[in-house]
């Protein structure tokens, strides 16, 4: 199965005051350098709307993060499917399983899932490489985390793993 780690709007306005942010960026930025090395696609999405327009500082990825040369989407709803180039780079990737992680976790993060599992694709969310700014922060990555563990549609699956549990698959894959 052709995985493809999704790395959703990890951008300054983004993400700059979520619960547990540095530890979250941290975990990302693990992923992508184990993506690499695995030789995993990683793909970067990043939101845009009035109060956050493209070439802004708020629009940027966050400092610590550093995109190579790797397919980026422009999105200007809460799925990252929704009227962007992110399914036709999936479609060139051959990807069948996304790994997902990011912000926000109870809009782009919920929504990017339920439409990636309606078109067909599984889905592990990394359940300590998504955050949110929500003031109940903790008790909705919970629940998301809990949602999302073990979800089922006919011929395809959701689940979650930690960030550690997702590069040890990774590198016994590669071996």
């Amino acid at each position: 199965m052709t995985q493809t780690l999704l790395v959703i709007d990890v951008q300054h306005g983004v993400i700059d005051g979520a619960h547990g942010r540095d530890q979250v960026v941290g975990n990302i930025g693990e992923l992508v350098t184990a993506a690499r090395d695995a030789q995993v696609p990683v793909v970067w999405v990043q939101h845009n709307e009035p109060a956050m327009t493209i070439g802004s500082d708020d629009w940027h990825l966050v400092d610590e993060l550093d995109p190579a040369d790797e397919p980026r989407v422009d999105k200007q709803y809460r799925s990252s499917f929704e009227d962007t180039s992110l399914p036709g780079i999936l479609e060139d990737l051959a990807t069948r399983e996304l790994i997902v992680c990011g912000a926000e976790t109870n809009y782009c993060v919920r929504h990017t899932i339920h439409s990636a599992l309606e078109r067909g694709f599984d889905v592990t969310l990394v359940a300590d490489a998504h955050t949110t700014s929500d003031e109940n922060a903790a008790q909705v990555i919970a629940e998301q985390n809990d949602n999302f563990g073990n979800y089922r549609l006919p011929g395809r699956t959701c689940h979650t793993a930690q960030t550690a549990d997702v590069i040890s698959d990774w590198h016994t894959s590669a071996s």
